[in-house]
């Protein structure tokens, strides 16, 4: 296992991360899916004990990624923000500040639901269709990639990809991935406290899961 591992797509350098990123090489581009900013505070307004920390860990991964990469724009496929505006909006808006020269680009998702002068005080450019950057396109659920799309190679989110694998004395695990098909690739999503959707690969598809910040080839290990 690796913390970093090298994957070609259309003759592109990709570089996924343990820590739930794409890294697009030629492009400076860094990649996530699903932030849910919002998410814990939105628990603990209903009086779910869900901790601060959760939340500060995942812009913290975010900082780390960007640093470590050195990348010049930020994509998120959807789901940047969770529900309304909160505290931990008005503290991502402030760390947002912090890089006034990474151009940021949204897919916006179904949870992206905030006004658009939020967006433009965050210096966030909203693209309510799928981005294309050739050779690829950029949207939040890949059901929303049109036929006439077909001939760029799609990278999207919403459903949280995980896969199953299985052990000795019938133990079971399942990880968070990252899914590539022939036509498009699912990212797993970027932020720890979501749920996830047990993906189901068929043969030629890729897959790769997510374990303790490390990346895992698991052709032929998943549990079907």
């Amino acid at each position: 296992m690796t913390r970093y591992l090298s994957h070609i797509i259309a003759g592109q350098h990709l570089i996924m991360s343990g820590e739930r990123a794409l890294f697009w090489e030629s492009e400076s581009t860094l990649i996530i899916a699903d932030l849910h900013i919002g998410k814990t505070g939105h628990f603990r307004k209903e009086g779910i004990g869900v901790p601060a920390a959760i939340y500060k860990d995942d812009l913290h991964r975010l900082l780390s990624q960007i640093l470590f990469f050195k990348a010049e724009r930020l994509i998120i496929v959807g789901d940047l923000s969770h529900s309304v505006a909160n505290r931990e909006l008005d503290l991502f808006r402030k760390w947002r500040k912090d890089f006034p020269s990474l151009e940021v680009h949204l897919a916006k998702g179904n949870h992206d639901i905030l006004d658009n002068r939020w967006y433009e005080e965050a210096d966030i450019m909203v693209h309510n269709a799928p981005l294309p950057l050739y050779p690829f396109l950029f949207a939040h659920d890949i059901a929303q990639v049109t036929a006439t799309a077909q001939d760029l190679y799609a990278f999207a989110g919403h459903i949280h990809p995980s896969v199953t694998i299985r052990g000795k004395g019938r133990q079971s695990l399942r990880l968070p991935c990252f899914y590539f098909t022939r036509t498009h690739c699912i990212l797993p999503a970027f932020s720890r406290f979501t749920g996830s959707y047990q993906v189901r690969p068929e043969a030629g598809e890729n897959v790769f899961g997510i374990v303790e910040k490390e990346v895992l080839p698991l052709q032929g290990k998943v549990v079907i």
